[in-house]
């Protein structure tokens, strides 16, 4: 392959945080990372964008996660990852908890972004969901597959199909009604993921349940709507590249969330920023002003 640029951009809790700055609110970060080059450009490319830093963690023999995408003719022809998977210690998560703690109140929500790196374990996820509802706060989540039981009691989780998918096979929910065995069938059809949406609610007592669906848009279940399904249709346009368009959801969801609007609301808000963001080339972000010029006026 003849290189013509190579460009660095943020990626997986960092574009969350970048998109919510990029939105016109405060974003601070809290995770790990190594001490290493790529640590270097990470921080020096957050203080550029005015994301706080403080609560990211340096660690020795610890890579800082790097996806390296080989891009052609607009097409992504292949991914390096080069990253450190391995569970933190204890006394790390402690101290990613206690820097939560300290500054809660300065905080208007949380989002928990678990990509299956080895940050999140159950004792940090239950430590900082119980201080946020201590607090009051708003706590969202994106989940990875295997991990949705430490996420039970959030404001909402933000899964795929094929998240939501894996996550009734392996907690082995069963539907209620005894009419759908959602512990072994796919969600093919709208139905069974209406049935199985619910059940997820109901299972995790969650106040909600955000599932993207692509092309064909997104479903938010509300505990407060008796687990009711709403469609919500896409509002893309031209679909370029979908790399970091679930960041971009749960970040305009929470600060939808966080500005005072219902689920509903925030739910066509995050959709129509999804829209805009699959729209642009690799991961990126998305304006204040792109998304009022995209939300309908009335």
């Amino acid at each position: 392959v003849w290189a013509k640029k190579r460009s660095y951009v943020l990626g997986g809790a960092a574009n969350v945080a970048s998109n919510i700055k990029s939105l016109g609110a405060g974003a601070c970060l809290c995770g790990v990372v190594g001490m290493d080059k790529n640590a270097e450009v990470l921080l020096s490319e957050l203080k550029k964008q005015g994301v706080s830093s403080r609560g990211i963690i340096l660690i020795k023999k610890r890579h800082t996660t790097v996806k390296t995408r080989i891009i052609a003719g607009h097409q992504q022809v292949v991914r390096l990852d080069w990253e450190h998977t391995e569970p933190l210690p204890q006394g790390i998560n402690a101290r990613l908890y206690e820097f939560v703690k300290n500054n809660i109140n300065k905080f208007d929500a949380l989002i928990i972004e678990d990509y299956g790196k080895g940050t999140i374990n159950p004792w940090l996820a239950k430590k900082v969901i119980d201080l946020a509802r201590e607090n009051e706060r708003i706590i969202t989540v994106d989940p990875k597959e295997e991990h949705f039981q430490y996420y039970a009691g959030t404001t909402c989780i933000t899964p795929n199909r094929r998240e939501a998918e894996s996550a009734i096979r392996n907690l082995k929910i069963q539907d209620t009604t005894n009419s759908l065995r959602i512990n072994t069938d796919r969600l093919l059809n709208n139905k069974d993921l209406m049935r199985a949406g619910r059940e997820l609610l109901k299972y995790l007592n969650l106040d909600s349940l955000l599932i993207t669906l692509g092309e064909e848009g997104m479903r938010l279940f509300e505990r407060a709507r008796g687990g009711l399904a709403v469609s919500i249709p896409t509002q893309a346009q031209e679909v370029f590249d979908v790399s970091g368009a679930g960041d971009t959801v749960i970040a305009a969801f929470t600060l939808s969330l966080a500005c005072g609007a219902g689920k509903l609301e925030a739910a066509h808000i995050a959709n129509f920023a999804a829209g805009i963001v699959v729209s642009k080339i690799g991961t990126a972000v998305i304006s204040k002003k792109e998304l009022l010029e995209r939300l309908p006026k009335s």
